[in-house]
């Protein structure tokens, strides 16, 4: 059977994702099913065989579960003792105290950029959520007004900074410096995420009614709380450690002892897991809570994201069925005949690839891999700006085909419609402006 043209890839991937908003927003279906549905359409389409569209399916749930289903149930567990024991509430009036009540917004910016900086959007998103539901009833504010922001620079963090799995595997295909990426990350990503989180934040609240997720029962807002070092240890556990594996990974040798116990003590499954266990020790006895309580918050925590978790593998399965049938190397192509300049040519093929297959990280590595052998034939190409390009254009219009879209939604209490209004518009303006900003710093660089 002769294999679809480039152009034809393209028009079905759009054809199944456009099958998909109107499966879930239309027609009610339930996500995974819908998924289910377009990523068949898309495999059928392209030629393959109806088991090997399937067992891609299949592969690419198990591959996106295995990499982040843990993480997402122990950062959930941690988010409800923080929430239940007051840590979260204890956390949030000091940084609010520092910042000063008419600041929350540089306040949530702070966090984002520091917790962003070493580790994953979702790790991040969980460890912060109860303190945003803090800051948010304290003075009472717009919920949108801070959750955008704190999504957007924890967005840009993950999507543009090494140690970020998508950007460490661009600079070392691209042959960037890591340090100069991290700095023009700065430069660019700060504003970009000013004007995509708070800027935008400011327009779309008024015209858009999001109700304000509760604070803890009243219960455990009248039982004693941690103190404000121990929530702080309990956070700062998880981070640090993953800061410690990555100064290992970039300045230890491979076989080194120390580098593989980091590696180990530094991996997102392995440091949440020791921040419960602090969290049980020190927050946990701090609230005087039982063991039978304990065990009853971390089993409600799970139980709430059993269909986030099956969701996000649905995404995961139908991108891989993207994958295969090829859309993403069309993609690629495609962007290549068009001749356009470098820097927006990788924005375009960073973007269309996102699209496609609804991940950041897939969309950087495989667009890296197509625009390297471009600096072969044109050395005068900055390459840490092309590793920014490449990463903003991974991070535009975040929709139904991928995982975090779905933990957003759940993680802020929001419909797949006013997650389509926030989130998405969110991810592309980042996207956009970012490579607005990229395309400024090239007139100087």
């Amino acid at each position: 059977m002769t294999s679809p043209s480039p152009l034809a890839l393209l028009l079905l991937a759009l054809a199944a994702i456009a099958l998909l908003v109107a499966l879930v927003t239309w027609r009610k279906l339930n996500a995974f099913v819908a998924l289910l549905i377009a990523a068949l359409v898309v495999g059928l389409g392209a030629g393959l065989a109806p088991l090997a569209a399937l067992k891609a399916f299949q592969d690419g749930l198990g591959a996106t579960l295995g990499g982040i289903a843990a993480v997402i149930a122990l950062g959930a567990m941690l988010g409800k003792l923080l929430a239940e024991s007051g840590g979260a509430a204890v956390l949030a009036e000091r940084f609010s105290a520092f910042f000063g009540p008419t600041r929350a917004i540089a306040c949530i910016i702070a966090l984002a950029l520091v917790v962003g900086l070493v580790t994953w959007f979702t790790v991040g998103l969980l460890l912060l959520l109860p303190v945003l539901n803090s800051l948010t009833h304290d003075p009472p504010r717009p919920f949108l007004l801070l959750a955008l922001p704190l999504v957007a620079f924890l967005s840009m963090m993950h999507g543009l900074t090494p140690p970020h799995p998508g950007p460490v595997v661009a600079v070392d295909a691209l042959g960037a410096n890591p340090g100069l990426v991290l700095a023009l990350a700065f430069a660019a990503g700060i504003p970009a995420a000013f004007l995509a989180g708070p800027v935008f934040a400011r327009w779309i609240s008024p015209r858009l009614a999001v109700a304000t997720p509760p604070l803890a029962s009243a219960a455990a807002l009248a039982r004693p709380r941690p103190r404000f070092s121990h929530t702080a240890f309990v956070i700062a556990l998880p981070i640090g450690l993953m800061l410690l594996a990555s100064a290992a990974e970039l300045t230890l040798p491979a076989a080194h002892a120390a580098r593989t116990t980091l590696a180990f003590l530094g991996h997102p499954v392995t440091a949440l897991a020791l921040a419960l266990f602090a969290a049980f020790a020190l927050l946990g006895r701090a609230a005087q809570f039982t063991r039978p309580q304990l065990l009853g918050f971390t089993e409600q925590s799970v139980a709430s994201i059993g269909l986030t978790l099956l969701v996000v593998g649905a995404g995961g399965g139908f991108a891989r069925v993207l994958r295969e049938a090829g859309v993403a190397q069309a993609l690629g192509t495609l962007a290549g005949d068009l001749h356009l300049p470098p820097l927006l040519y990788a924005w375009l093929v960073a973007a269309f690839i996102r699209v496609a297959t609804g991940s950041a990280t897939v969309a950087i590595t495989t667009a890296a891999g197509l625009l390297a052998p471009l600096l072969a034939t044109h050395p005068e190409i900055n390459r840490e700006l092309l590793v920014l390009a490449l990463g903003f254009g991974s991070l535009v219009l975040s929709h139904l085909n991928d995982g975090g879209f779905w933990i957003v939604k759940d993680c802020l209490g929001l419909t797949v419609g006013q997650t389509l209004r926030t989130w998405t518009v969110t991810e592309t303006l980042l996207g956009v402006a970012g490579l607005a900003f990229t395309l400024l710093l090239s007139l100087f660089l």
